[in-house]
């Protein structure tokens, strides 16, 4: 009889170091090949679903699920066709599996989601669901090659007639369904599908550990057609997560493009629903418009162990934005942005003050700290280099710039207080860049 004989601590934990976030990833996805093989397939057209982009079809799709998940688990299957739907739910067992040609389209009926209790803007509140949810369970799989379409439309309309009418409004004050939403979940992989024009957030990761997202595409094509702004599109929120991976994605929209977020407000180091965001990956991806490759905030508080490598950025999208809260305690580090190629009309970095609807709700306002932030091997043409300052009192430290050789259409670089901030390498527009004296 062969005994298990547990590793000593240091050692376990030194085991579990060695691998990147994506190699641990990538052990619990290996058996899906053969497990998809084996699953038994549940075509929602088999539960009189219609593909006329006008019937409801979400108690057709959600019989589906509940079918699959009562005889043990299935593939839920969405066939060439626009097929309408309200918010479905997930159910253990049970991948989503869209066809070349398929389109699972949102409703514009806001009523056709649900209003739950659900983590919005770092804190739990009444509000409306997602297109596609799932919520505690293990082993989520999304995919395919068809498409999500939030038909957001109307939501933008309504909240820009809102900000019209009280330019104080916030982004809550206006309901609109996400497209995806993925709650306490672990061993999650979304893959291959086109997310178009959701009304709100496209992907919302919320406590979830061992993600996978790869190949997707997010756009908001909608928007420029019209000549609409799509408000708060986000394209992948990840929320007090850990060990997620991001892996050749494109994404265009007119917010976050990949945000890092927790919680808010001058006690949110103590709230227990916010972990740390930690152990992320993102490589071989492209952002075209957007407000940062890698956003940390709005509402954030721990975020490290954060690499990029290998991306390129072809449109107005920041590279690296860093929000800092006056209201919120908040300790951005280890973050490595590694091999970037450029060719737009967006910024490098944007670290700076942020203060859109911050309140201290009478408390004394908490210290933030950014350190160990490293941008090197970056090279192309792009708009600017842009800000790395904080708010009074903010310690940014540890800041590293090599191997940079860009070309800029405003070359200044916005510079606060910082301590050990080093400079290698470093060229704009054909001159050597070094630090102005302190």
């Amino acid at each position: 009889m062969r005994l298990h004989v547990p590793l000593p601590p240091v050692l376990s934990l030194l085991a579990s170091l060695w691998l990147l976030p994506a190699e641990i990833a990538a052990q619990n996805f290996l058996p899906d090949a053969a497990q998809s093989a084996a699953l038994r397939e549940y075509n929602i057209v088999g539960f009189s679903a219609v593909s006329d982009a006008t019937t409801l079809n979400t108690t057709a799709i959600q019989q589906a699920i509940d079918a699959a998940t009562a005889a043990g688990g299935g593939r839920v299957r969405i066939p060439a066709g626009t097929f309408l739907s309200g918010a479905i739910f997930l159910k253990p067992g049970v991948e989503l599996w869209l066809e070349k040609g398929a389109v699972l389209l949102g409703s514009t009926r806001i009523e056709d989601y649900p209003k739950r209790p659900t983590r919005i803007e770092g804190h739990t509140e009444p509000w409306r669901m997602a297109l596609v949810n799932a919520q505690q369970l293990d082993r989520v799989r999304i995919g395919g090659q068809g498409r999500l379409d939030g038909n957001g439309v109307p939501f933008w309309q309504a909240f820009w007639q809102r900000r019209k009418e009280n330019p104080k409004c916030t982004n809550l004050e206006v309901e609109r369904p996400r497209l995806v939403f993925i709650d306490r979940c672990r061993d999650v992989r979304i893959e291959g599908l086109a997310l178009q024009d959701s009304g709100f957030w496209n992907v919302h990761l919320y406590r979830c550990r061992d993600v996978t997202i790869e190949g997707i595409r997010i756009t908001i094509p909608s928007a420029a057609m019209l000549g609409l702004r799509g408000p708060s599109t986000d394209g992948i929120d990840i929320d007090s997560c850990q060990n997620v991976t991001v892996r050749r994605c494109y994404i265009s929209n007119h917010d976050d493009n990949i945000a890092l977020k927790g919680s808010k407000g001058p006690l949110a180091d103590r709230d227990g629903d916010s972990p740390p965001v930690e152990n992320i990956l993102v490589e071989d991806c492209e952002v075209g418009d957007g407000n940062g490759l890698i956003t940390c905030g709005s509402e954030a508080t721990t975020v490290r162990h954060v690499t990029v490598r290998n991306c390129t950025l072809s449109g107005g999208a920041t590279l690296l934005t860093l929000k800092l809260r006056p209201d919120t305690p908040q300790h951005y580090e280890h973050i490595t942005v590694d091999g970037i190629t450029l060719s737009g009309t967006g910024r490098l970095i944007n670290c700076a003050p942020w203060t859109q609807f911050f309140d201290l709700n009478g408390e004394p306002p908490p210290s933030r700290q950014v350190n160990n932030i490293t941008l090197r091997n970056i090279h192309g043409s792009y708009g600017s280099f842009g800000t790395l300052r904080g708010n009074p009192g903010d310690v940014l430290r540890d800041i590293t710039l090599e191997n940079i050789d860009v070309k800029l259409a405003n070359g200044t670089v916005t510079l606060g207080p910082t301590e050990h901030t080093v400079v290698k390498n470093v060229t704009i527009n054909g001159q050597p860049y070094a630090l102005p004296p302190p």
